[in-house]
């Protein structure tokens, strides 16, 4: 159980470096004149996201963990998404936020897998959030927050491809023909 418990808190850890991370890019950003959209979701977002980890570790101690194939394989699968997202992070640099804040008149990033996709990042949270609870065969919060995550997603998608649009040069144009993610 310790291994289980050490594993979601390097998780945890992980994004609680990536929200330090957003906010210095918040102050830079800000400081440059970036607007920010989408601030009414934005609670909604973060309570969703702490729902997920407090679902999970509630889960993973009334629900006996084995490690399984499936186990391996959404340890792969989460594994992999930590490659896109240090790669969407990284090709982003300074611009990347857990915010929507957008720097007006300033060129898109399409550079890493922004060549590809417009919204790499969120191809990760989506696998994160579906195979994270997975890994410790915990099927109610990988089921529950699957979902939440989809209806949080199209909020903040809209919220964010309007504001890019209507903030940046060429966004509508230079993504048009681009999908949103991996496979849809």
């Amino acid at each position: 159980m310790i291994f289980v418990y050490g594993m979601i808190a390097v998780i945890i850890v992980q994004r609680l470096v990536e929200v330090k991370l957003a906010q210095q890019n918040e102050s830079w950003m800000k400081a440059q004149g970036g607007v920010e959209a989408g601030k009414d979701h934005y609670p909604w977002m973060v309570a969703l996201h702490v729902a997920f980890f407090i679902s999970l570790l509630i889960e993973v101690t009334i629900t006996p963990v084995s490690f399984q194939l499936l186990s391996v394989i959404a340890f792969l699968i989460v594994l992999f998404a930590q490659v896109i997202r240090i790669w969407a992070l990284s090709s982003l640099g300074r611009y990347w936020n857990t915010k929507i804040i957008v720097l007006p008149e300033a060129p898109v990033v399409e550079k890493g897998p922004y060549r590809f996709l417009r919204h790499p990042n969120y191809t990760v949270v989506i696998l994160e959030v579906a195979f994270i609870p997975l890994m410790f065969q915990a099927y109610v919060t990988a089921i529950v927050f699957t979902i939440l995550n989809a209806w949080m997603l199209s909020v903040r998608i809209r919220a964010e491809e309007a504001a890019l649009t209507d903030e940046t040069k060429d966004y509508a144009t230079q993504f048009k023909q681009k999908k949103r993610f991996w496979l849809i």
